[in-house]
């Protein structure tokens, strides 16, 4: 047998995942984005020369099974095509290959073939593997977008924020996204190659992969395992002791790899901001823009009719039957950058899609009839484009439809008390990319209220314009409250003005109810019903004190009180109801940081608390993570925590990527959860005679 003539390829890891921004995920693996040049070396074996007049041929296998051939042309005429150049050097051959820009992304094998002048093979190497995503910097790419600041943030960035409350008190939740993370990369891939598509036929599912549409599309619905064998398992009931609390997660790493580590296995629990957070980790990391959204006072129209009818007894019970249309005080999903060719000129861009299993797809694909919404384009929700694929007729609901009360007699007789059109899709906001900041981005889903454009686009959607009353009765009825801090009492005050010219004998209801913020009624705080005068051009106020020993023991672990109060006329039928939702102040983690941080140096974090209930604490428990900084670790309290009580505990870690870093802390009790922190970190590398190091 005649000695080997070559010795393998290097695949130039360290400088092509640089040029390509992947050395974050890996220096050690190729890692690579189409539609640009990457060049490997193929190394002649020593003492050896290639023969006169030899060739090479360049083959590409894809899937698991090496479904899918390609051979690499030698010739870049051949468009649209890989191809490859090569430049001989001495005992090494240079070869550069071009990817085409809509090239499907996945995993590759890569053999060289060595071939005689005649044609015969000589030898070939051993298959070399290398991942291929998409490219938003390659002009050619249907993800393409042309601002560094915004790919720095939509593609790079690993922290995030997602914004949670209400509209009129937005909250911040810091999330580690951790796409380039150790193996992230690869249960990306893993997610898709469970999807029933690629289980299905395999082949196909792989051409498919070089368009964004098909890929987001299939992440929407592999994020959520309600119809697969995908990630996510929601639930909302507060019963969580057979899974991990939906409030306790602070990134998307441990979900990831918890799923992958089970053979495929669901992790139980999420809700809408977790499966938000872990989308838009794979999508990152599979190189498509993407950001995280919050649609305040949010529809979930069950019945596609554009309304949310809430439906209430004389008692101020719901009473509506079977599956509910509910407004939930803020529902997250992603956006994601690309061209949509499958659709009319006018819609590329962000597109809105939704992993939260909410509603099953009824669009023409192969994933009608899953839980999966979108890609819909933002800018077919303004105007009204219900016909555009994907489920747009749902998302302009989300941000559109409007609410209905209506009071149910006990004769069964309906009353409708009030339609607003001004209620839902409030204040949607994603993370700015000059920071930590909130950017509205409410103009980019519809028309100002109100305006002559909206209307229109509220009749072009086969929506009927309600109708206005000639203006505010002779009572109107407000609701405002204090400052409402977890585990302290607070009053709310309902004022009921008299604009009439008699004075006028009213029934006033209020009552306080522990929800969720998707509306899930936990149970009733307090009730108190008044029989009032109020005079002529007069206002009259009323309390409720909220107290702790009444909401404390059925708060979510949302930690929303809803207060809704009913005013009825004693004199004729007249009926008039508001609702507000108030999420309770949480208290504060604080994180103090010892020490520079270095990469491969210890640091030592030290987290404390203090219980602000006015009642003990047990089994708690903090969740410690950050991409490039440690993996998520537990560290659990020992024994009660008594009211106003300071718990300390330390955390040593090694920093890995350098860098500006989050260390995010969760914290959860039997009495209290979801209490967050983060500390912020410049990890730096060693410096030694002025020059800089990794330790290894």
């Amino acid at each position: 047998m005649a000695n080997a003539m070559l010795s393998g390829i290097d695949l130039q890891c360290y400088e092509n995942n640089h040029a390509h921004r992947t050395e974050e995920m890996d220096t050690k693996r190729l890692i690579v984005r189409r539609g640009q040049p990457f060049s490997v070396v193929l190394l002649c074996a020593e003492y050896t020369s290639l023969p006169p007049d030899y060739s090479l041929n360049l083959i590409l296998h894809l899937g698991k099974n090496n479904e899918v051939i390609l051979k690499v042309s030698h010739s870049e005429q051949d468009h649209g095509k890989w191809w490859f150049s090569q430049r001989n050097a001495q005992g090494e051959v240079m070869l550069t290959l071009h990817s085409p820009a809509d090239a499907p992304v996945g995993l590759y094998g890569m053999t060289v073939v060595l071939l005689s002048a005649e044609g015969q093979i000589l030898e070939q190497t051993n298959p070399r593997s290398f991942y291929l995503l998409f490219n938003p910097w390659c002009k050619e790419d249907s993800v393409y977008l042309p601002s560094e600041e915004k790919l720095q943030e939509y593609i790079l960035n690993e922290n995030g924020i997602v914004y949670q409350g209400s509209w009129d008190d937005i909250t911040t939740v810091p999330w580690n996204f951790g796409q380039f993370e150790k193996d992230v990369v690869d249960i990306c891939f893993e997610v898709l190659d469970n999807s029933p598509a690629a289980l299905r036929n395999s082949e196909m599912d792989i051409g498919n992969r070089a368009c964004p549409v098909y890929i987001s599309r299939t992440v929407t619905a592999m994020v959520n395992a309600n119809d697969d064998r995908g990630v996510l398992f929601g639930r909302w009931d507060g019963k969580y002791d057979d899974g991990v609390a939906p409030s306790r997660w602070t990134g998307s790493v441990p979900i990831l790899r918890s799923w992958s580590r089970s053979g495929g296995q669901m992790v139980r629990y999420g809700q809408c901001w977790v499966f938000t957070g872990v989308a838009c980790t794979v999508l990152r990391c599979l190189g498509i823009p993407t950001r995280c959204i919050t649609n305040y006072s949010s529809a979930h129209d069950t019945n596609g009719n554009i309304t949310i009818d809430y439906l209430f007894n004389n008692q101020l019970k719901s009473i509506s039957e079977g599956r509910k249309d509910t407004i939930w005080n803020y529902h997250c999903w992603v956006e994601c950058w690309m061209k949509r060719d499958d659709l009319p000129v006018g819609y590329d861009g962000w597109q809105v899609l939704d992993p939260t299993p909410q509603e099953r797809s009824d669009e023409s694909h192969v994933l009608t009839g899953v839980f999966c919404c979108g890609p819909c384009p933002v800018q077919a929700v303004k105007e009204g484009e219900l016909g555009l694929k994907y489920d747009t007729p749902f998302v302009f609901s989300e941000v559109n439809a409007d609410l209905v009360f209506w009071m149910v007699h006990p004769d069964g007789k309906r009353t409708r008390v009030s339609q607003n059109s001004k209620t839902v899709g409030k204040k949607i906001s994603t993370k700015s990319v000059y920071g930590d900041t909130r950017e509205d981005i409410t103009a980019n889903y519809k028309y100002p209220e109100g305006s002559v454009k909206e209307r229109e686009i509220y009749i072009k959607a086969g929506r009927q314009v309600a109708q206005q009353t000639e203006g505010p009765g002779q009572l109107e009825l407000f609701i405002k409250h204090a400052p409402a801090i977890h585990g302290t009492d607070f009053d709310v005050i309902v004022e009921v003005y008299n604009a009439g010219a008699k004075d006028t004998d009213a029934q006033l209801t209020v009552t306080s109810n522990a929800v969720t913020y998707n509306s899930i009624d936990r149970g009733e705080c307090q009730r108190k019903t008044t029989t009032l005068n109020i005079p002529a051009s007069k206002a009259h106020k009323e309390v409720l004190r909220l107290k702790y020993d009444h909401y404390g023991a059925c708060v979510s672990e949302h930690h929303m009180i809803r207060v809704t109060a009913l005013l009825q006329h004693t004199d004729h039928e007249s009926i008039i109801l508001q609702e507000i939702n108030i999420p309770l102040k949480m208290p504060a983690l604080h994180i103090k940081i010892v020490g520079k941080a270095f990469v491969s140096r210890k640091l030592t974090a030290h987290i404390s608390f203090t219980n602000p209930l006015p009642v003990s604490l047990q089994g708690g428990v903090f969740t410690v993570e950050g991409a490039g900084l440690t993996e998520a670790r537990e560290i659990k309290t020992h024994g009660k925590i008594e009211p106003g009580q300071n718990v300390m505990v330390k955390l040593s870690f090694k920093p890995t990527r350098v860098g500006l870093r989050k260390l995010l802390v969760d914290f959860d009790s039997d009495r209290l959860k979801d209490v967050k922190g983060e500390a912020t970190i410049i990890v730096r590398n060693i410096k030694i005679n002025n020059a800089s190091f990794l330790e290894m």
